[in-house]
């Protein structure tokens, strides 16, 4: 995260958004993928994986130390997305749900 931001808190948001409605666009798993490894660094993007991997063990039940022996994840990162998941803005439940 950048510390010296030159955008305001009103062109952060609309930057943000833009990139919401470049999302919204894409229309097939391959526009998705091809979007994605673009547009993030190839460890940027399996991050990214990884955190979706262990929000979908951890919303079926895995313990911690299960779900870093499955992915090789740290327990801190699933840690993270543990507190994420009970006290974010809601982002992974709704997509957990809607799979």
């Amino acid at each position: 995260m950048k510390l010296d931001r030159k955008y305001t808190d009103k062109q952060e948001k609309e930057a943000e958004d833009k990139l919401f409605k470049a999302i919204k666009t894409l229309q097939s798993f391959e526009e998705y993928r091809s979007f994605f490894q673009d547009i993030l660094t190839p460890s940027e993007f399996q991050a990214i994986k990884d955190r979706w991997a262990v929000a979908a063990l951890l919303d079926e039940g895995y313990t911690y130390r299960e779900i870093n022996a499955i992915t090789g994840v740290s327990i801190t990162t699933v840690t993270r997305v543990a507190r994420f998941l009970s006290d974010g803005s809601g982002g992974y439940q709704i997509a957990l749900e809607r799979l």
